[in-house]
């Protein structure tokens, strides 16, 4: 393994990886290739172009175009893809289902097969925690678990893993899944709870939290989850998943009022307002599998929710124009007519 194809390479957790792969392995070359949608962005790698230039390389481009996957895989004698590349957010997912179907089912089809053509290259799924559906009791999710995913994305990632899996069993494709929990950490679009919460506050805007904020959820550093990949990625049995978090969780409101006084914002600025719908109420993983291949996470949920507070704080030259742009369209469609709660 040591020319990668990392898909979604642009994106959030993408350029993470990206970044903490040519960190740690000087002799890796890694081509980022991404169609650079909305959330996928070249700001996220420009300092990556300027320290590691000859060990990288980006190619734009739409991983439902088989012939630009093909070329892309030839051109850079790629032994590796790992596929980030894919529609994340549930709230959009359940404006516009159509663009999830054809990314994260479709596309991955096409780099599953891109990968068997090219002589059965090591394929590597990045997954949610979120194809397991709403967690009930104490239970938390092992690989094993079916799947029962309820939103249009859950099932468009879930439908992905399938693939990926059949991919191994039909063909002998080298595969391995990960599943991720909540990610949080440099460079994530302030579409997701964390980072809008951070920019809302810092603007002294309310803060619209969904129902009660009782849902429960596992909160980790994007930097965690790059190492739990790697790991994976050099010691992961082929065929299997494998859960990558904190293996704990909690309350949506928590983890607001960490992040409001680690802004120094007062917790009146929370607002309740309507839920969304088809809301889980729990995603928890069980983590035993790859703590047993020696990974462990470094960050708790309130260091995690603490570090990235902090880069937004640092690094409003990176979301101040995004918030000015397409989001403030998207923010009003989202939260302009959502009811507040007393």
């Amino acid at each position: 393994m040591k020319n990668l194809l990392v898909t979604g390479g642009a994106g959030f957790i993408g350029c993470n990886f990206v970044r903490y792969m040519l960190d740690l392995y000087p002799d890796f070359h890694v081509v980022v290739y991404d169609k650079l949608t909305y959330a996928g962005r070249l700001e996220n790698l420009q300092d990556i172009q300027a320290k590691h230039a000859r060990r990288f390389d980006f190619v734009r481009g739409d991983i439902c175009d088989a012939a630009a996957v093909d070329a892309a895989i030839g051109k850079y004698a790629i032994d590796t893809v790992v596929n980030f590349a894919a529609e994340t957010h549930v709230d959009r997912s359940i404006m516009d289902p159509d663009a999830f179907i054809q990314t994260d089912v479709y596309g991955t089809y096409v780099l599953l097969e891109a990968a068997r053509k090219a002589g059965n290259l090591r394929y590597h799924q990045i997954s949610t925690d979120e194809v397991y559906g709403h967690i009930h009791g104490e239970h938390r999710s092992v690989e094993t678990d079916g799947l029962a995913p309820r939103s249009p994305y859950a099932a468009s990632k879930a439908a992905g893993d399938h693939m990926a899996n059949a991919y191994f069993i039909t063909y002998g494709l080298p595969v391995t899944i990960s599943r991720g929990a909540n990610n949080i950490g440099p460079f994530q679009y302030p579409e997701k709870v964390v980072p809008l919460f951070v920019t809302n506050a810092l603007n002294d805007l309310p803060l619209p939290v969904y129902g009660d904020g009782q849902q429960m959820r596992d909160y980790q550093f994007v930097m965690d989850h790059c190492s739990g990949i790697d790991t994976v990625l050099q010691h992961g049995v082929l065929g299997e998943v494998y859960n990558i978090g904190t293996g704990k969780e909690m309350a949506n409101l928590q983890m607001v009022e960490i992040l409001l006084d680690a802004v120094g914002k007062p917790h009146s600025l929370i607002q309740h307002v309507e839920d969304r719908q088809g809301h889980d109420r729990r995603y928890c993983m069980n983590v035993d599998k790859l703590l047993a291949l020696g990974w462990e996470p470094e960050y708790t949920h309130a260091e995690a929710i603490r570090q990235t507070v902090r880069w937004y704080v640092d690094n409003r030259w990176w979301w101040e124009p995004i918030r000015s742009g397409e989001f403030k369209e998207y923010y009003q469609r989202q939260y302009g007519n959502r009811k507040v709660l007393k």
